[in-house]
């Protein structure tokens, strides 16, 4: 989860809990201020009940408590905080909406008044806490904005640091910032410069070893042919063969850590094909091709086959019998073969110039290939003994 996922949660948990609290309170206070003018306007109620044939007492008391006469009250608006019946009549204390004051109905004895309570203080100290939790919930969202605007680098950070992860040097970050983010874009640009320029170095040491080393490789190979002596002749061809194949192999597994993958969306049959193409097979019945459930895939065809076809190679080699089985299903391809289990765990086998067996042909570099080139997909690598038969499967789904 982004971190801006994580502040958003927060966000909107802290809004929620204020809004919560904020109602709470207000309905808190609103039961308790009710109550209270309740009981101070119901006293008031009594006591002019009480002196209701006495119109000088009521204008005393009307005066005393500063209520004043009402007209034209919209009950519809109006919400009943309190009622009560008498045998000689009935009162009401109704409360308009969006107003601090109360109105009083009193009717008794064929005595019919209406009041209007004045502004009471406690009501806008209500209001006030309203506003102040109002204000609160606002800075709380400027914050959060603020927030999101001070990490928003973030993301161009992160999608520079990606393209540059997936082979694209040239990448830098454009932040002018002052803070620890701009000191980190500043620094990343430092060090993607100074990788820049160390692979290109590497990446031109490597094409001057490959012209040094395939060249006096062919010159030997056309000196060859000039020897007399046949089982020399075949000796020294071997020599310069496996010299040939050595130097290719070192290029292709150096050359695996600064290329970028030409993706490319291809079935699981074209893969197998291409692999099996890059062997030249003379006998194509040792190979035995199963597609349970062909699928597609989006990767490089040319360094994928490249991966499928050294298993393959290594299978052929290695089998006891054939033929050797490739077999596809549901984002996996498998290729197995009758032998020997291997006598050691396969993290062995990937390591460069590592053999099962050294009387072998080849130079323990397969495996270290298949291994590059499936970590450089993020596809997965397994390998299990079943049924005496060796078995090395590739997920070609993207690992997690």
């Amino acid at each position: 989860m982004s971190i801006f996922k994580k502040i958003s949660i927060l966000f909107i948990i802290s809004f929620i809990l204020m809004a919560v609290i904020g109602s709470w309170i207000d309905n808190i206070n609103s039961k308790k201020l009710e109550n209270l003018i309740k009981e101070k306007y119901i006293n008031v109620i009594e006591e002019i009940i009480d002196n209701i044939e006495n119109e000088v007492i009521v204008d005393k008391i009307i005066k005393t408590n500063r209520l004043k006469p009402k007209t034209n009250i919209d009950s519809i608006n109006n919400q009943i905080l309190y009622a009560k019946k008498y045998h000689l009549g009935e009162v009401k204390i109704l409360k308009e909406s969006f107003e601090d004051e109360f109105i009083i109905e009193i009717k008794y004895m064929n005595k019919i008044y209406t009041l209007k309570t004045p502004d009471e203080e406690n009501l806008n100290d209500k209001t006030i806490l309203n506003i102040l939790i109002s204000l609160d919930i606002f800075i709380l969202l400027l914050i959060f904005l603020y927030i999101f605007k001070l990490l928003s680098p973030l993301k161009i950070i992160t999608k520079e640091l990606i393209n540059f992860a997936n082979g694209d040097l040239s990448r830098r970050i454009n932040i002018n910032s002052k803070d620890e983010i701009g000191v980190l874009s500043n620094s990343f640009n430092k060090m993607a410069s100074s990788l820049e320029n160390s692979i290109k170095t590497r990446e031109e040491l490597l094409r001057d070893i490959g012209h040094e080393l395939r060249t006096p490789i062919a010159k030997g190979k056309f000196a060859i042919e000039k020897i007399d002596d046949f089982s020399q002749k075949e000796l020294l061809k071997k020599i310069f063969c496996d010299l040939e194949t050595l130097t290719n192999e070192l290029i292709e597994l150096e050359k695996l850590d600064l290329i970028k993958l030409n993706l490319t969306t291809f079935s699981a049959e074209t893969l197998i094909i291409e692999s099996l193409g890059k062997l030249y097979l003379e006998d194509e019945s040792k190979v035995e091709i199963n597609i349970i459930e062909d699928f597609k895939i989006n990767a490089d065809l040319y360094y994928l086959s490249t991966a499928l076809k050294n298993l393959i190679d290594n299978a052929l080699k290695y089998a006891d019998s054939y033929p050797i089985t490739i077999e596809a299903n549901k984002n996996e391809i498998c290729i197995s073969n009758r032998g020997k289990e291997l006598s050691k765990q396969l993290e062995y086998y990937l390591k460069p110039f590592t053999q099962e067996l050294s009387q072998r042909d080849g130079f323990g570099l397969g495996l270290s290939i298949v291994k590059k080139v499936i970590d450089k997909h993020n596809f997965q690598l397994n390998y299990v003994y079943e049924n005496d038969s060796n078995v090395f499967k590739i997920y070609l789904l993207k690992s997690l």
